[in-house]
């Protein structure tokens, strides 16, 4: 196998060679490195490399695997981190200049998780700063660009994480999404990305979003997401909203299938506004799942609501709380826009938050009922194709009927009422850009929507495609 097909390679595969002595942990590690080298000055996916360390574990790893150790589910296999969760020893800088030198002193639970199960961190991937929003530049990091189209963005805000995987530069990577953030740079990359249930993956510490954030698994196929999942999700008592309940069994049941499941296909959810080749792409991916031996029902408006209201008052109140007392040092220095951000959740009252709290409990209720009729939901993952990299949303979608927000109209919905979300890569459009398609599910049932995402991969497979860079 050569460099740059080891690079391409599952994890799941990687896993099974370097228990079976096919492969080296060092073969693995110098292959991804030596391909960072080449393409990430092209994409800026990579903020932080962590060679050392990632040659390193890497030793290590195949020193085990040599002794005859007991080997985690991921030893030896390459993943990243994004450059919001943090890393002790490693800077976290958050893409803000604020945080540019921080270098904590304590692991994420989850990157704790990752190292115990084997894992070989590769670096940090870049995000706009906090994470504010779907296209990934900041003013520490610069632009992050799209490996199928290196004028254009990977989305955001873990637009670093999509690019990485796009491109072959570790085979895993860690996502947040607040918003859609997993989702929307997942569907710009032509790549799987899962927001599993709130809680399922502990997150620490907690940041300003709250109760909107979560953390998942950003891979080339679901089986590696399946099999990352499993080793994310738990309880741990550092987040007082992680589920108690064990995880499923992502990664042994994943190939069940989803025969005589329930599907409603909303190509807009009743509001939205949707570019032509998003609808028509997605609606040809939707159209697969009767093959898979669902009842599939369109359902043009679900009866949701517009939740837009509702998020943006979320999101601007945490912009405040967050950076509100920050801004008389630091505003020359933090992205313009979400400086505007932050001025417009100052103006917000108390009450004007507690509204929105009620008007968000009374549209998870109507959200739930809908899911007493339907097993999954399908969505185009987007609005729109990706779009020009480095510049703001008013300029890159000026010929769309969108605002800050309306772009991505699918994915925050399912922030506000915490159910699971996937993107699975649709097929592309007459230009040759990635189109996404999401499965939501209930409340706690992530392992029902890998299956689905599972059995449409089986049927329309997506990892072998690889981007031009």
């Amino acid at each position: 196998m050569n460099a740059e097909d080891l690079c391409f390679t599952s994890a799941t595969e990687l896993a099974e060679a370097i228990r079976t002595k096919a492969l080296s942990p060092v073969e693995i590690a110098e292959a991804v490195l030596e391909r960072i080298e080449r393409v990430n000055p092209k994409l800026n996916a990579y903020c932080t490399l962590t060679a050392e360390i990632a040659r390193e574990g890497a030793k290590r790893a195949e020193q085990a695997v040599m002794g005859g150790e007991k080997l985690g589910p991921l030893h030896g296999v390459p993943y990243s981190v994004k450059d919001l969760v943090i890393t002790e020893g490693i800077r976290t800088m958050r893409g803000s200049k604020i945080h540019e030198n921080e270098i904590p002193t304590e692991d994420a639970p989850l990157v704790t998780r990752l190292k115990q199960a084997g894992g070989v961190m590769i670096g940090k991937t870049t995000t706009p700063e906090f994470g504010w929003k779907g296209m990934t530049d900041s003013p520490v990091t610069g632009v992050t660009r799209n490996p199928w189209n290196t004028d254009l963005t990977p989305g955001g805000s873990s637009g670093g994480a999509s690019a990485q995987v796009a491109a072959g530069l570790a085979p895993l990577a860690v996502g947040t999404d607040g918003g859609g953030s997993i989702r929307i740079p997942a569907g710009f990359a032509g790549i799987f990305g899962i927001k599993a249930s709130y809680g399922r993956v502990p997150v620490y510490p907690s940041g300003a979003f709250d109760t909107l954030s979560h953390a998942g698994p950003m891979t080339r196929t679901v089986a590696d997401a399946a099999l990352m999942l499993s080793v994310m999700a738990g309880h741990h008592p550092s987040d007082r909203f992680s589920l108690l309940d064990a995880p499923a069994d992502y990664v042994g049941r994943l190939r069940e299938g989803i025969g005589g499941l329930r599907v409603a296909w909303s190509p807009n959810l009743g509001y939205a506004t949707v570019n032509a080749e998003v609808a028509r792409v997605s609606a040809d991916a939707a159209g697969a799942f009767p093959g898979l031996g669902c009842t599939v029902e369109e359902v043009a408006d679900p009866g949701f609501g517009d939740p837009t209201p509702t998020f943006t008052t979320h999101w601007l109140a945490g912009a405040a709380g967050m950076l509100g007392e920050r801004l008389p040092e630091w505003e020359a220095k933090i992205d313009p826009g979400l400086v505007d951000m932050v001025k417009r959740g100052l103006e917000l009252s108390a009450a004007d938050f507690v509204k929105a709290q009620i008007e968000r409990h009374a549209y998870c209720d109507r959200v739930r009922r809908f899911f007493e009729s339907f097993d999954l939901l399908l969505t185009p993952t987007l609005a729109v194709l990706p779009f020009k990299a480095g510049v703001d949303y008013t300029e890159a979608l000026k010929d769309e009927d969108v605002d800050w927000i309306s772009w991505t109209p699918f994915s925050y919905p399912f922030n506000l009422t915490h159910l699971p979300a996937a993107t699975v890569p649709a097929g592309f459009s007459q230009d040759g850009l990635p189109v996404g398609l999401q499965i939501v599910g209930r409340r706690g049932e992530e392992l029902r929507v890998l299956q689905a995402a599972a059995a449409f991969e089986e049927a329309r497979p997506w990892a072998g495609k690889r981007p031009p860079v």
